[in-house]
């Protein structure tokens, strides 16, 4: 009876550290919903698990949302798609390419627990994603909770010109967002003066820099009216901007991101205090981001080993500092295009598919 106490003992003490573990590493997060398909609340029987109990990587705030809001869950895993999606565009060319790890680590493993440019991003087009989702599925009329938008007419759209069709509720969409994503940090207990308080600090500024991309780059389109197409009238509503449009600006951002730290009354103030103060559209870290040329589990950095390079490029994609000075080596390989393509009437295009051989160049 002792030793199976001890032995009992001993997995209760593991489950512990397990699980302390999952936590530290960031595995938890609403960032998950991005990897793993979500269907409509009306998918789930009577009987079956609900819907919010199925879904993992929610905080307490953020299920009691969901349950709240079950059919909100469906785009804002498409919102977190899109955002995964446009970080891998952006950083396509970079050490860092945005690679997605579905593991115990967590969607980027345990680089998001650095508070560094890369981390600043990430937070802030995920962010941006969840309302450029929420906000599309308002006038698509697939909320319970929303229709279009009730935006307030421009003041320079011409007189003449009708504003009432239905168009992107970005309104509900940034608050909603803002409730949503903002509750896993509002709800964690952080001590004024902790390092935890400084990175909510952080992810909260970002988050809310994100939401304001979209918000604000949100553009009147107009849809014309007339005999033979003379657009003698117009009909305008307020549209989203393209999500690319969102994800360049919030690249230009990192680039430029602002080096924080915590100050004497436990607000976020300037590294570097000869610099401008950043504005809320800015993004701001904490960290030194790591120079992920080798792998290294500790900073969650894949490294650059067997990624492809330019070799003529004197950027981030050339061979000399994608590949860390390690070298690379050298490869032919088949391409194949398709190409001598005719149009025929009516109504196809035929092509024929040719092969030509490429040189690849492959980070040692």
């Amino acid at each position: 009876m002792g030793s199976q106490g001890a032995v009992a003992s001993m997995w209760v003490r593991a489950l512990a550290i397990l699980a302390c573990t999952r936590s530290l590493t960031g595995a938890s997060t609403w960032w998950s919903l991005a990897l793993s398909p979500v269907q409509r609340p009306e998918v789930y029987i009577l009987g079956a698990r609900p819907l919010c109990a199925q879904l993992s990587g929610l905080s307490p705030g953020q299920r009691k949302l969901c349950q709240l809001y079950q059919d909100h869950m469906v785009h804002i895993a498409e919102g977190a798609r899109a955002a995964l999606r446009e970080c891998q565009h952006q950083f396509r060319t970079r050490r860092w390419n945005c690679s997605a790890v579905d593991g115990s680590s967590g969607v980027f493993g345990r680089l998001m627990h650095i508070g560094s440019r890369e981390t600043a991003f990430m937070y802030a087009v995920s962010a941006a994603g969840v309302v450029h989702a929420v906000s599309r599925a308002c006038r698509e009329g697939d909320l319970a909770t929303c229709g279009c938008s009730r935006a307030a007419r421009p003041r320079a759209l011409q007189r003449d010109w009708l504003w009432g069709g239905c168009g992107d509720n970005t309104e509900y969409g940034y608050r909603f967002a803002k409730e949503f994503v903002d509750a896993r940090e509002r709800e964690q207990s952080h001590p004024r003066g902790s390092a935890g308080h400084a990175r909510a600090l952080m992810n909260m500024h970002n988050n809310e820099a994100g939401r304001r991309w979209v918000y604000n780059q949100a553009e009147v389109a107009c849809k014309c009216h007339g005999v033979s197409g003379s657009c003698s009238l117009r009909t305008c509503w307020l549209q989203l901007a393209d999500f690319r449009a969102v994800g360049e600006r919030l690249k230009d951002r990192y680039d430029g991101a602002t080096a924080m730290r915590l100050g004497r009354r436990s607000r976020l103030e300037l590294l570097n205090g000869r610099l401008n103060p950043p504005t809320a559209d800015d993004l701001v870290h904490l960290d030194a981001s790591p120079d992920f040329c080798t792998r290294n589990e500790s900073t969650g950095s894949l490294g650059t080993v067997g990624r492809a390079c330019n070799k003529t490029s004197a950027g981030m994609d050339g061979c000399e500092l994608m590949c860390c000075g390690r070298g690379y080596d050298q490869f032919k390989s088949a391409l194949v295009e398709r190409c001598h393509c005719k149009f025929h009437w009516c109504c196809y295009v035929k092509c024929k598919r040719c092969t030509h051989m490429v040189d690849q160049f492959i980070c040692k």
